[in-house]
């Protein structure tokens, strides 16, 4: 191990296995390079590597005067904040274990985590994750210690266990001036074996756990994609996606730290947008609702514009569709279609790249649910590199990924490096690799159920490789089931089709053991909002909006399109929705029906709506429900409606069944 000078005071390492390691390369190698940017009252902050590391060696520093020690585990909740993630790396560099948690997550949805991760510090943003943890302090007896970020309404707050920010820095600094080996000497003490920290599932069939994951797994991990990739320091990424899930830990921490690039936090959530086109990430992932969003908005838009400005945008959208993919894989194009990209590029794409943000953006990922093909091409035809990725937090992300030029809507790609990826008789995916967790915290039972002892991992989704030898995703193998004629039934599969239509938010099937597929569907409050106000459409929220006739009729029409489609497959063909309604509420997180990462809890939804499901299998054209419900302010309240139940016409074989 050699040393060399520099301005942080830090240590060069030959071996880079921790993140704490890397930290202090970086500083060292790339010290005067901005690594981290925040905006604070419309004015960005900006950290160089040295300074970060500054910054992060006195946090560590603070801790270790407050008692925090090697394998003690750090609770981190708030937004995307700088010194929240330099609080993951001063927990990392005593030998500490950080754990991420949801922010918008309840008191009572917390207290099984920081309990199960044996929590004993807790570092938050504001007063708001301060009430939470006050809330619960009695049930939690391992904490000791909540430092808060942002003192704003924290004046009248006296226990003795909290701690602001800036105290705690004072701290630090005193604390390193006595003991001034200190820190180099605990980060010398790390392994690429040891723990580097807990990220919790998120909990879509029961109980979150919390899934183990080495420095190993992390590093080698975040080295391959960004080999894979071609990322590199000059890259940008915006960090505005949950801390606790897994991908914000491998792309605004990990790869940022591997890269050497720099990470953004935006704001607030408000801004995103605005922050977005300031910085102009290279980098960007955004799950399939993000992307939906944006191009939402841009129809909006456009609907809004004058006849000449729309007949110029559809056609050269038109030019973009029959070549704009094609360039974007370097495959043979003519000079003309090249030139009328090229004007277009001028009067359409480039505007809009701008107004969105992303005219700099050289790689985008989606993952975690399919992406519509048409949404898909889109964005490809504008030049964005959009790829699709599968993978689970058990596999710090990277399962399979679309290499370039080979780029498919109906696939996830091919098995990342260093990946092995296989199909059991059952039809589920198994793979191994690196990025395999070490384990599910104090919780053998579950981690010998989900990593056999050679390492392979259960993925709990039916799948298959197709004749390109890419990975095609159904669903989840607990959730196929099969129609009452034998014939298989994929919620997801329906779900994410339906989903593809901007109308459409979100979307609950059913059909296992049953004679056809029924559906929930709940719209999009803004596009269909957009909708009913161009045709004057009077109402006077979503349980009205979606109560409506002519609402009803638009899902209708794009479940009748989906059906045309499954009418084509023959697989898939008796999987047609026969009969829908649409919910008098969004689902919601709060309410229980989602998780945080917005993915359905099926088995609550069929034991909160059981009266809904069995109308859409009856003969009747209206139910009555309520439903209890949980407002922003935390206030409960019933909500009371009558819902329509419509037929949508089936297609094909199931047409000529219905008809029997």
């Amino acid at each position: 191990m050699s040393e060399a000078s520099n301005p942080a005071g830090t240590r060069y390492y030959d071996t880079m296995d921790t993140l704490p390691k890397i930290l202090l390369y970086n500083a060292h190698e790339r010290k005067d390079r901005t690594c981290m940017r925040e905006k604070d009252l419309g004015i960005w902050q900006t950290w160089t590597w040295s300074e970060m590391a500054k910054e992060i060696k006195i946090l560590a520093c603070a801790l270790a005067a407050k008692g925090f020690k090697r394998n003690d585990k750090l609770g981190i909740i708030g937004n995307n904040r700088a010194r929240l993630y330099w609080s993951m790396a001063a927990a990392q560099c005593l030998g500490g274990i950080p754990v991420p948690l949801y922010q918008d997550s309840t008191a009572n949805e917390i207290i099984g985590i920081l309990i199960d991760s044996d929590v004993s510090f807790i570092v938050v943003e504001d007063q708001e994750q301060v009430d939470k943890i006050l809330e619960i302090w009695d049930k939690c007896p391992l904490i000791r210690h909540v430092v808060y970020e942002d003192p704003r309404g924290m004046f009248q707050y006296n226990q003795p266990f909290l701690n602001d920010f800036e105290s705690m820095m004072a701290l630090g600094r005193r604390y390193d001036r006595e003991h001034p080996d200190f820190f180099l000497q605990e980060v010398d003490k790390g392994s690429g074996e040891d723990v580097g920290v807990f990220l919790f599932t998120s909990g879509t069939t029961g109980k979150p756990k919390g899934v183990v994951m080495t420095y190993n797994n992390i590093i080698i991990t975040a080295r391959n994609t960004i080999e894979l990739e071609k990322l590199s320091q000059k890259d940008e990424l915006i960090a505005y996606l949950p801390m606790a899930w897994v991908g914000d830990y491998l792309f605004s921490f990990a790869q940022s730290y591997v890269a050497g690039f720099c990470v953004n936090c935006p704001e607030n959530t408000e801004t995103i947008e605005a922050d977005r086109r300031e910085i102009g990430p290279s980098y960007y992932f955004g799950p399939p609702p993000i992307w939906e969003n944006l191009l939402t908005r841009i129809m909006i838009r456009m609907e809004d514009a004058f006849w000449v400005q729309k007949k110029v945008f559809h056609f050269f959208m038109g030019v973009a569709k029959k070549t704009g993919a094609r360039i974007l894989n370097k495959e043979s194009v003519s000079l003309l279609a090249r030139w009328l990209y090229a004007v277009g590029d001028i009067l359409i794409y480039a505007p809009l790249k701008n107004a969105l943000g992303i005219s700099n953006v050289r790689l985008a990922y989606t993952a975690g649910e399919a992406i519509g093909p048409d949404l898909f091409d889109f964005y490809r035809s504008l030049g964005i590199n959009i790829k699709q990725l599968y993978g689970q937090t058990e596999a710090f992300v990277f399962v399979c990924i679309q290499p370039d030029g080979e780029i498919y809507s109906d696939t996830v790609g091919i098995p990342a490096p260093e990946v092995e990826v296989k199909i059991t008789k059952k039809g589920e995916v198994m793979y191994r690799s690196p990025g395999v967790f070490h384990s599910y915290y104090k919780n053998p039972e579950s981690t010998a159920d989900t990593k056999t002892p050679d390492g392979w991992v259960y993925t709990g989704d039916a799948g298959f490789f197709d004749a390109r030898g890419h990975l095609k995703i159904i669903d989840r193998i607990k959730d196929v089931g099969k129609f009452s004629s034998g014939e298989l039934f994929a919620p997801k599969y329906i779900e994410n089709k339906l989903k593809f239509f901007p109308h459409i938010k979100e979307v609950v099937a059913f059909g296992n053991d049953r004679d056809f597929a029924t559906a929930f569907i709940c719209i999009d409050m803004n596009a269909v909002g957009d909708w009913a106000e161009r045709l004057n459409l009077s109402y006077s929220g979503y349980a009205s909006l979606a109560g409506h006739e002519a609402v009803y009729q638009l899902i209708r029409e794009s479940i009748e399109k989906m059906n045309k489609d499954l009418a084509l497959d023959e697989k898939l063909r008796h999987s047609q929705v026969k009969r829908f309604l649409l919910l008098h509420k969004e689902l919601d997180a709060d309410d229980g029906e989602l998780t945080r990462t917005r993915k359905v809890r099926r088995k609550f939804i069929n034991e909160k709506y059981p009266v809904l499901i069995e109308a859409l299998y009856s003969n009747k054209d209206i139910c009555r429900f309520e439903a209890k419900v949980k407002f922003e302010d935390g206030r409960t309240g019933i909500i009371a409606a009558n819902l329509k139940i419509w037929k949508a016409a089936l297609f094909g074989s199931d047409a000529v069944r219905e008809e029997k």
